[in-house]
């Protein structure tokens, strides 16, 4: 039986990301987009970096593995928050939480398509549950009737995690956890810096003029990302990946919930219908069916 204070620490997780997308939408009321996205990820790699610095307990990559690095970087990190952040400001927050939930779902499509990886019934009917919970978040959950640009941002952004997830299952098979979240982080943050040369050179890149709002920041980078991420990989190693991916149906819910009584966003029909939908196929796609166990004549019957 695991310990109880892995399971806090997951529960501790849930929370802070579900908190993560209230905490995000609020600082977009005055931050751009894409300064912010770079702004959370500096903070995120001076974190990581001290914690590197300290532990002293990285090794360098080899050279096959600095371009699955690249390429990790590149869409978990630049793609994923540049859209994000992006989409973000045009839907809202319980939105973004449900459209990225979809990430499993999206990365067992992509591994049968470039990993070849066999694709069954059952998670075929998860793909599909989940899809149709999409559809109704997108169509009828956003601020307006239709199709939102914020919410087709978040796809892309769902997407560029996805694709990442592929990059990083090659990535643990050689290196750690640990040191594939520091150089992935460390070089999407690099190639993000174009990004808020190109925002600001079009006059749309501004900060917050308020400390709260900059101390939320290095809030959510270092404790919301960073701790969090710590704790999440330790939920996986102590509790194992089943139990530890069950947190992660909990994000979404409290994202609608906080965003209602801290943005005032309301709770749509929609949402909740399209969440439970999106949760539904998630646990269906990870299910473990136990087949019944085949009693030997002659052996032992005491659990007949």
């Amino acid at each position: 039986m695991p310990d109880r204070t892995v399971f806090l620490k997951l529960w501790g997780v849930s929370l802070l990301w579900g908190g993560n997308y209230v905490a995000s939408a609020y600082m977009l009321r005055d931050f751009s987009p894409i300064f912010l996205s770079f702004a959370r990820l500096v903070v995120m790699s001076i974190f990581l970096i001290s914690v590197v610095a300290i532990n002293k307990s990285i090794r360098r990559p080899k050279k096959r593995e600095w371009g699955l690095l690249l390429m990790a970087g590149i869409t978990g990190t630049l793609i994923n928050q540049l859209f994000y952040f992006t989409g973000l400001q045009e839907s809202t927050a319980g939105n973004a939480a449900l459209i990225i939930a979809l990430a499993p779902i999206a990365t067992t499509l992509l591994s049968r398509v470039f990993l070849k990886e066999v694709i069954t019934k059952q998670k075929l009917v998860g793909a599909i549950v989940a899809l149709i919970g999409v559809v109704c978040i997108v169509l009828y959950g956003g601020k307006q009737l239709g199709i939102s640009h914020g919410d087709v941002y978040l796809l892309v952004a769902m997407l560029g995690m996805s694709v990442s997830l592929l990059f990083i299952r090659k990535l643990t098979a050689v290196m750690t956890s640990y040191e594939v979240t520091i150089y992935s982080t460390v070089i999407g943050t690099i190639l993000m810096s174009p990004a808020v040369g190109i925002e600001a050179l079009n006059g749309g890149m501004h900060a917050s003029h308020r400390v709260f709002t900059w101390v939320l920041l290095v809030c959510v980078a270092v404790i919301g990302q960073g701790l969090a991420g710590f704790w999440w990989n330790q939920g996986i190693a102590v509790a194992g990946p089943s139990m530890s991916a069950m947190f992660m149906n909990i994000p979404p819910f409290i994202a609608i919930i906080v965003s209602h009584f801290v943005l005032g966003d309301p709770i749509m029909l929609a949402q909740l219908g399209g969440g439970v939908l999106i949760l539904a196929g998630v646990a269906i796609t990870n299910l473990k069916l136990r087949l019944p166990r085949r009693v030997k004549a002659g052996l032992d019957f005491k659990d007949a």
